[in-house]
C-alpha cells in the first residue's frame, strides 16, 4: 500500500481538499480551485523568502489548476474566450517560474487570482 504522501501536511491538505470538493456544488468548484492556486502560490513565495530549494511542487500544483480551469470553461459561457485566455495565460506565467522562480512574477499571479476571487464575490 502506497502512502498518501511523504509530507504529512500535504496529505492532510489533500484529504481536506477532497472533502471540500465532495461537499461543494458545481458553482463552488471554480472558487475552490482558485483558492487552492492561491495557497500554492503563497507556499511558493514563502519558500522563496526562506531561501529554500526552488518551490517546484507548489508552482506545478498552481499551474495544473490553472490549466484545468482553462480547459473546463463552459463553451456557452458569455466570457468563455476571455476566461480561457486568462487562465491559460496564468498557467503559462506560473509554469515559467518552475525552473527560475521570481517572487515578483509569482506575486503578480497571486494578485490576479485574488482579484478574480474578489470580483466573484
Amino acid at each position: 500500500m502506497q502512502m498518501l504522501s511523504r509530507n504529512p501536511a500535504a496529505a492532510y491538505r489533500r484529504v481536506a481538499l477532497d472533502a471540500r470538493i465532495e461537499a461543494s456544488g458545481s458553482g463552488d468548484l471554480t472558487r475552490i480551485c482558485l483558492e487552492e492556486a492561491l495557497a500554492a502560490l503563497g507556499q511558493a513565495l514563502i519558500a522563496l523568502e526562506r531561501g529554500a530549494a526552488p518551490p517546484r511542487e507548489p508552482l506545478m500544483r498552481a499551474q495544473t489548476i490553472m490549466l484545468w480551469l482553462a480547459k473546463s470553461v463552459a463553451p456557452e459561457h458569455p466570457l468563455g474566450a476571455s476566461l480561457k485566455a486568462f487562465y491559460g495565460g496564468l498557467a503559462g506565467q506560473v509554469g515559467a517560474q518552475i525552473l527560475q522562480a521570481d517572487a515578483r512574477v509569482i506575486g503578480e499571479s497571486l494578485n490576479d487570482i485574488s482579484d478574480v476571487l474578489e470580483a466573484a464575490g
